[in-house]
């Protein structure tokens, strides 16, 4: 049986399996934390502060994926980074400097040494979890480097800390900082709405590849960075979340979906599990792939023009 095959089988096992999540779900998940950098609003302790009380506020447990170079390997970043397993969210290792696995200038042995010298400083936090998750989602340019760090992981047992529904809320924190250097009074509102709707639509979208992919709902993991602009507006996120009736579960427990057990043949770089599961079974365009692989391109096309951006 061909990879592609044998890909589909496991997808229809597991989805028959009775191991699900069956109403539709999502666990927020936030790399390269804690982030000591300033930002036009709101100090780094600030930042940290607003993202743990609107997730304490709204109940919800979530992960932190540490890149230590931002912060954690001093002491005020790694007491950012502390305040979140005390607060009962999983710590995961997002590498030291954020390096590409994908460059042909990063080895193997160079990118497994900064797993190792992260979780040399994370694992001693409250909430540390064996869980790592790629820089940039790229599990490396060649099969040396990926089959290399997949039998890295499984030999350290380490979870995959894979994505599903990913976002491009960087691309909209890079704006939001620009527009506060530039105008510290200026109006935020545009830029709010088109990012809610900008996560709207991956999560309709993501959800609408699950459906195809796998026959049902899987509990979608998604991504978005510790930063400043969740600092301001996850609250907003939730609420949006919880209006279109999702439910906020836990990075475990979206883990425990049998889907992410799957080992995709084709990668998509830089991209979702949801992606490279299409990918190797074929399904390199579909209806509606443009507006998950553009990095927001056009949300920030509609907010030049002064157009409405649209979550469909």
């Amino acid at each position: 049986m061909g990879a592609r095959l044998r890909c589909a089988a496991l997808a229809l096992s597991l989805t028959l399996s009775g191991q699900l999540v069956h109403a539709q779900s999502v666990a927020l998940t936030f790399d390269d934390g804690p982030q000591l950098a300033a930002t036009p609003l709101l100090s780094p302790e600030q930042r940290n502060a607003a993202l743990l009380a609107t997730l304490a506020k709204r109940g919800v447990h979530s992960a932190l994926f540490v890149t230590t170079a931002n912060g954690a390997d001093r002491p005020a970043g790694l007491a950012l980074a502390r305040a979140w397993g005390e607060a009962g969210h999983a710590i995961g290792n997002h590498t030291v400097t954020h390096l590409d696995l994908n460059s042909a200038k990063v080895t193997l042995s160079q990118y497994q040494q900064e797993v190792l010298d992260c979780d040399a400083i994370i694992s001693k936090l409250p909430g540390y979890q064996a869980w790592f998750r790629y820089t940039f989602l790229r599990e490396g340019n060649t099969p040396e480097k990926r089959d290399g760090m997949r039998s890295f992981l499984r030999e350290r047992h380490y979870r995959n800390a894979y994505v599903s529904l990913d976002t491009s809320d960087w691309r909209f924190d890079e704006r939001l900082q620009t527009q506060l250097a530039a105008n510290p009074q200026a109006d935020l509102a545009p830029l709010k709405t088109a990012y809610l709707a900008h996560v709207r639509q991956r999560a309709l979208a993501y959800r609408a590849l699950s459906q195809q992919l796998q026959g049902r709902d899987i509990g979608q993991v998604m991504l978005l960075h510790h930063n400043l602009i969740n600092a301001l507006w996850l609250d907003d996120v939730i609420a949006q979340f919880q209006a279109m009736g999702w439910t906020i579960i836990s990075p475990a427990q979206a883990y425990a979906d049998p889907v992410y057990q799957l080992t995709p043949e084709r990668p998509a770089t830089g991209q979702s599990l949801l992606l490279s599961l299409a990918r190797s079974l074929g399904f390199d365009r579909f209806d509606g792939w443009a507006r998950l692989v553009d990095d927001a391109d056009y949300e920030m096309q509609q907010l030049d023009r002064g157009k409405p951006v649209l979550s469909k």
